[in-house]
């Protein structure tokens, strides 16, 4: 007797809402926000093309492979599973992507787009169609992320999205659910990647780690399209997920409900996602009160367990010591300074010059992080007994006091920040900050031509956009 994958395995289950899964069950406020993450995503795409790391990309790509079927930027041509990982290192590079926050774990859902625009290619998919499988993605890997928060266990969040990737570029390569499972079971068995990649002191593979999972898992799709097996009871199996983590492998979705994605950020401010909050507030008292860098005394930021650990110098490692861009995005200290020296955290200020120059490194040593509660391990107490702990995620509280030399003291809370989804960015700021970070990349008229097909982008084929893209 045939084996009944959807309903007795966890892989099933996501093939089956993969498959079940399609853009006329979108509400026209979902379409809207995905096309705005598109264009956010093909901003940070377009900025990443002239950056130096992303250059040494370039060079791996032309070493493995110059000529396929995928038009895409700078390189040319290549095959789908280059171009999965060319497009997702574009975007992902710049770390001013996206976020979906739960209780004990985030993740970035743009690191799927790379291989829907390479799948559609292949596939002679409609943007219409790359639209319902952002969807797939974006709610799987935003429900995997709140049902198996993998990173609490040392696994990197990329574990889960090789699995929303798989499910989403599945639907565009058209595998049957059965062939499906067999690709999610693949994937997620192969990529249990360690979170060590993001702790102190961070190197350039934190911006480059989800593009290999993206390029292969558009492998693994097309070898189980030919019929290759895996291990579709991986989360259940006996030496499985549950064994690896010692969670309860867990996947409850409702079909039709793609709620989670409303609850997707975007960022305002070009540095990890929990530091957004406190640079507002810290550029609020800039505003304010004219602070001189010279006169300061102290700056002491008051935050939630998860910013702390994360970009403060709590679990993941020291943030004092800040000589690159990936060092500096991650550090409060630094982000704080030269928020407060500079009126802005953009890409300008990630540049080597900038962040080496003795008035930020100066400041920066005199920037102090600390939770209410002053646990310096993760705790569940937190959850209880810290009052911004308690908030987050539903709120990113931050509470920046700057002190002068001369006594004066100003402070500044800040719960959310302009871009979160209890104030979300409009298209207008969307499109903002796409011509904000493609100016002199590419012409005025390519950045109309862009913006233009992505607002349309439920009318227009997928090529339409990756046609426009391989101009840069």
């Amino acid at each position: 007797m045939k084996e009944n994958i959807e309903a007795k395995h966890l892989t099933g289950r996501m093939a089956e809402f993969a498959k079940l899964s399609a853009y006329s069950q979108l509400d026209a406020s979902v379409v809207a926000q995905l096309k705005k993450h598109l264009l956010d995503a093909v901003a940070s795409m377009i900025y990443a093309s002239r950056q130096d790391t992303i250059l040494k990309c370039f060079h791996q790509h032309r070493a493995l492979q110059e000529n396929g079927r995928c038009l895409v930027p700078l390189l040319g041509t290549t095959g789908a599973d280059r171009a999965a990982q060319w497009y997702t290192q574009l975007i992902r590079y710049p770390d001013f992507m996206d976020n979906y926050l739960a209780k004990d774990a985030t993740c970035h859902p743009s690191d799927n787009i790379g291989a829907l625009l390479a799948a559609a290619q292949v596939t002679g998919a409609s943007g219409r169609d790359v639209l319902g499988a952002m969807a797939v993605a974006y709610q799987l890997q935003c429900r995997l992320v709140n049902d198996m928060p993998v990173m609490l266990k040392g696994i990197d969040h990329t574990m889960l999205l090789a699995c929303s990737v798989t499910a989403a570029a599945g639907k565009l390569f058209s595998l049957n659910t059965e062939q499906l499972a067999h690709a999610l079971g693949i994937a997620a068995c192969t990529f249990n990647a360690s979170v060590g990649s993001r702790q102190s002191y961070t190197y350039e593979w934190k911006g480059l780690a989800s593009s290999l999972v993206t390029g292969s898992c558009t492998q693994i799709l097309l070898m189980a399209k030919e019929g290759v097996t895996g291990p579709v009871n991986y989360f259940e199996g006996s030496v499985g997920f549950k064994e690896l983590t010692g969670m309860k492998p867990a996947f409850n979705q409702e079909r039709g409900d793609f709620s989670l994605i409303s609850r997707c950020v975007l960022k305002s401010y070009n540095a990890e996602v929990h530091t957004q909050s406190a640079i507002e507030a810290m550029l609020m008292l800039r505003q304010q009160h004219n602070i001189l860098p010279g006169e300061v005394k102290s700056i002491d930021l008051t935050t939630f367990a998860t910013a702390y650990h994360i970009t403060g110098g709590g679990k993941y490692g020291p943030r004092d010591r800040v000589q690159t861009k990936e060092q500096a995005d991650h550090s409060l200290p630094y982000i704080l300074a030269v928020a407060l020296i500079d009126g802005e955290v953009m890409p300008e200020q990630f540049a080597t010059a900038r962040i080496r120059r003795p008035d930020v490194q100066e400041l920066l040593d005199k920037v102090k992080v600390h939770t209410v509660l002053p646990v310096k391990t993760p705790h569940k107490l937190m959850d209880v007994l810290d009052p911004y702990t308690q908030e987050y995620p539903d709120r990113l509280p931050a509470k920046v006091t700057v002190t002068l030399e001369n006594g004066k003291e100003y402070e500044q809370k800040c719960d959310d920040y302009k871009g979160f989804f209890t104030r979300p960015l409009t298209w207008g700021d969307v499109e903002g900050k796409f011509r904000r970070l493609s100016e002199g990349i590419i012409s005025t008229a390519l950045q109309d031509d862009i913006a233009g097909v992505i607002d349309g982008y439920d009318k227009q084929s997928a090529t339409a956009l990756t046609a426009l893209l391989a101009r840069i």
